[in-house]
């Protein structure tokens, strides 16, 4: 599998997963202008993950940010199981600490989605606070937690061996 940037012909593939009923309580959906701003902006990466064809997506976003920080702000794969989600969040790490040069990686999480913060902890992320009825999702109808989490570079290359 091999990370690359989106091109305006996968903005329809990472809309068809955004919004599928299981994933639009977890993750937002952005329309086509919205993808191609954050494409050819320099503080944000459109990734596709693929292997004979997409399979999954992902943004950074705040790239450039004095601070070192990086976030991963979106992510989802045309399908779960099989370990495909570890080896697409290795992935992703590894492009955010090497590629980006990130000192640190943070994401939030919905408190409803522990099949992602089954992820995101394995992988080394830290709780790091609970915005507790945060995010407002229309499809449930009632805002829910989000979960901050982060991962500095150090504890990543630790884990790297």
């Amino acid at each position: 599998m091999t990370l690359r940037p989106a091109a305006p012909e996968d903005f329809a593939f990472i809309r068809s997963l955004t919004t599928r009923p299981d994933y639009t309580p977890f993750i937002g959906d952005d329309d086509e202008a919205r993808l191609a701003e954050w494409a050819a902006s320099p503080a944000a990466r459109v990734l596709i993950w693929e292997n004979g064809g997409a399979k999954g997506f992902a943004i950074f976003r705040e790239i450039g940010d004095p601070s070192g920080r990086v976030e991963l702000f979106r992510l989802a794969l045309d399908r779960a199981g099989g370990g495909r989600g570890d080896a697409f969040f290795a992935d992703l790490l590894r492009f955010a600490f090497r590629d980006l040069n990130a000192a640190r990686v943070w994401l939030d999480a919905s408190g409803e989605n522990p099949r992602a913060i089954r992820i995101y902890a394995p992988a080394g992320f830290r709780r790091e606070g609970v915005l507790r009825a945060h995010w407002h999702r229309p499809c449930l109808g009632r805002a829910v937690d989000l979960h901050l989490m982060g991962l500095m570079r150090g504890e990543w290359l630790a884990a790297q061996g």
